[in-house]
């Protein structure tokens, strides 16, 4: 009996052991992972290429039968307007992604989207391709022929909260401690009114432009498919009217991409200069369109088929001034895309966000959906966060998103703290420069993602591409904490006056008037603790940040090359040793000799470099150079060392201090102190 018992007892534990959570084989009709990643499109492929290297368990779920099914068949006239910039002029492969746009982030060199088009605006049948390509090269884990049709919470994930159940077409079950959601938009968007049953879709209008020839159109939006649509018509059709309630926006005049592009705005020269198209201002809910015949215009008898209502009873019929009064050929809806909600059941879904008139989930600062724990938006619908202000809906801004989003996933879910270069704080100025001259994330997700620098004293530990929005939860989110010497914040922003992007005041060139700057621009925030959740709620209007203790601004630069050594490096180094209260000056090792010996505590260079065994040897036509710009000193008492600098160095310090060495010895070093040292 005992044995029977203890058979039992032993098959009861291993039962247990195979029905854990994190077991792949449960029954037959479900699956398990770690991660499950719902759309193969670029955030899709891209989490799975973070996903792939630190070896999670994960699977991409796509309907499709290839990546980026989307670009298949948007944009519909096949032009992307993404730049494709291959030609910069630099090797630099980190800068060389500020103007690659189409590009997934991956430790490949080569595997970028010029090995498929080498065009400034490439065809779109480039895109699906290069997405092909990544993934395979990558070996990525895709399953294709995947439609979810219902998302539910049960359970608990990874961290003890909800996980997800996700059910395809065929009735098989998807179990996922963690869903990241990266579907992208494709829902049309429709406004209901009286006769919009008889608009076009953009989504299913031809695309030939002889099917307008010499027909009227009106096109409901302003954004970039309307004016895709209206340029490819624009020498067939006989007018061209573009209807919605805000004026139309140019992406070169408020600096966001999603902005009408010069590339397809072509109809603002035949409006503005009176050939026959034209952009009008209203509400879409307020218009009706109805339908009529030619003969029942003849006969003046209205004849509306959608709808009992007549023209004369409708509000504005008797204004003779009226811009759309004239009868149209065509009405075609562009009025952009949608997220899906529509998979989702009341325990997953995320609600609708705020902005985009509600057609994006609502995300954390760490873009997790509200209220649906371990269930992340990816790409393109995690726009809400930074709608209308970054480029976090499209390739070139959400690639980093993704970045930053796996970082914190590894932090939660792994105990593995956001990745940091440690560094002497003496090297600290110079690894700003590199970064704001160099680095792509920041710069293309500016006032979104910047850079936090972890202030210890001698040392500070370099964070890249934290969310701005997420700094209240820093600790939690990244798993590093913040010392009594506080953080600096390197961030990307343009300023806060909109002038005339094309007038003459346009640019700020006066490093002391930095402040003023009004294209994209270094800024550098001190603080001493972390803001919180009411500093950030509390931040002035336009600002990414709360107000710091100090702040300095890097003048704009027209080559974006924030290297100069008046404009540019002193004031941040200035600016550096006010925050760090530090001299950062750099020295050649015979100026460390001397300072050595003549001060208490040399400067933090010298400390880290030449009294470690490091440091820079000068000679003649260096310090003659350094005289000649003004660097050094030119009074009598200073010396030029010749080849052999160090020996006629010390000479010339032998001579020079010995009084000093007779008891008057520096007791601390001073930052205004004339010496034989070359600033740099």
């Amino acid at each position: 009996m005992e044995l029977i018992l203890c058979f039992i007892c032993l098959l009861s534990l291993f039962s247990l052991v195979l029905t854990v959570p994190g077991d792949h084989h449960g029954d037959n009709s479900t699956r398990h992972h770690d991660y499950c990643v719902l759309g193969a499109g670029p955030a899709g492929l891209q989490m799975g290429f973070f996903l792939a290297q630190s070896q999670r368990d994960y699977i991409i779920l796509e309907r499709n039968s290839g990546p980026g099914s989307f670009f298949k068949r948007y944009p519909r006239h096949r032009k992307l307007i993404s730049i494709n910039k291959v030609y910069t002029g630099r090797r630099n492969r980190e800068f060389n992604l500020r103007h690659d746009w189409n590009s997934l982030l991956s430790n490949r060199p080569n595997l970028l989207f010029q090995r498929v088009s080498r065009d400034l605006y490439p065809e779109a049948d480039a895109f699906p391709h290069y997405l092909s390509m990544f993934e395979k090269e990558l070996g990525l884990q895709v399953q294709y022929g995947t439609d979810i049709g219902r998302i539910q919470a049960s359970g608990f994930g990874l961290n003890g909260n909800k996980s997800y159940i996700l059910t395809d077409q065929n009735g098989e079950e998807y179990k996922c401690r963690v869903l990241l959601v990266s579907t992208g938009l494709w829902v049309p968007e429709e406004v209901h009114f009286v006769g919009s049953d008889l608009v076009e879709g953009y989504e299913s209008i031809p695309t030939d432009p002889e099917e307008y020839k010499d027909q009227a159109v009106l096109i409901l939006g302003k954004g970039n498919s309307a004016f895709e649509v209206a340029q490819s018509i624009l020498g067939r059709a006989s007018r061209i009217h573009l209807y919605s309630p805000s004026p139309v926006r140019l992406a070169w005049q408020t600096h966001y991409v999603g902005d009408l592009r010069a590339v397809n705005n072509e109809l603002l020269d035949t409006y503005q200069l009176k050939s026959l198209d034209g952009l009008v201002e209203g509400g879409l809910e307020d218009i009706a369109i109805l339908y009529f015949t030619l003969s029942e215009l003849l006969d003046r008898q209205d004849g509306n088929r959608s709808t009992a209502i007549t023209a004369e009873n409708l509000p504005g019929y008797h204004d003779d001034n009226f811009s759309l009064r004239q009868p149209y050929d065509r009405v075609i809806r562009c009025l952009g895309f949608r997220f899906n909600f529509s998979v989702f059941d009341g325990s997953a879904c995320p609600p609708h966000s705020s902005t985009a008139r509600g057609r994006l989930p609502a995300v954390t600062a760490w873009y997790e959906g509200r209220g649906t724990p371990n269930l992340f938006i990816l790409g393109t619908a995690a726009h809400s966060r930074d709608y209308r202000m970054s480029a976090g809906g499209f390739v070139h801004g959400f690639r980093y998103i993704v970045r930053a989003v796996h970082k914190i996933l590894e932090q939660r879910y792994h105990n593995n703290a956001w990745p940091a270069n440690k560094l002497p704080t003496s090297q600290l100025l110079p690894w700003i420069l590199k970064r704001v001259n160099e680095a792509s994330g920041p710069y293309q997700m500016f006032e979104v993602l910047g850079d936090i620098i972890l202030l210890q004293g001698s040392h500070c530990e370099y964070l890249e591409e934290f969310p701005l929005q997420a700094l209240p939860r820093f600790s939690a989110l990244s798993g590093r904490h913040v010392s009594e010497h506080g953080l600096l914040i390197v961030v990307m922003q343009y300023g806060l006056n909109r002038t005339d992007t094309l007038g003459p005041g346009r640019a700020e060139s006066e490093w002391t008037k930095a402040w003023k700057s009004n294209f994209l621009h270094p800024v550098i925030y001190y603080y001493r603790t972390v803001p919180t959740e009411g500093d950030m709620r509390r931040r002035p209007v336009g600002w990414p940040l709360p107000r710091p203790d100090a702040v300095h601004h890097m003048v704009e630069d027209f080559l974006t090359e924030w290297d100069q050594p008046v404009s540019h490096s002193q004031p941040l180094r200035r600016f550096l040793e006010h925050c760090l209260h530090m001299d950062l000056r750099a020295f050649y090792a015979e100026s460390c000799f001397r300072l050595s010996l003549t001060s208490r505590k040399p400067p933090l260079f010298c400390r880290q470099g030449y009294l470690n065994k490091e440091g820079f040897v000068g000679n003649s036509h260096l310090w003659q150079h350094a005289r000649e710009a003004g660097l050094m000193p030119t009074h009598q008492g200073s010396v030029v060392p010749g080849d052999d600098g160090i020996s006629q160095q010390l000479k010339c310090f032998e001579h020079e201090n010995t009084a000093k060495f007779t008891g008057q010895v520096n007791t601390e070093f001073k930052s205004n102190t004339q010496d034989t040292y070359l600033i740099i």
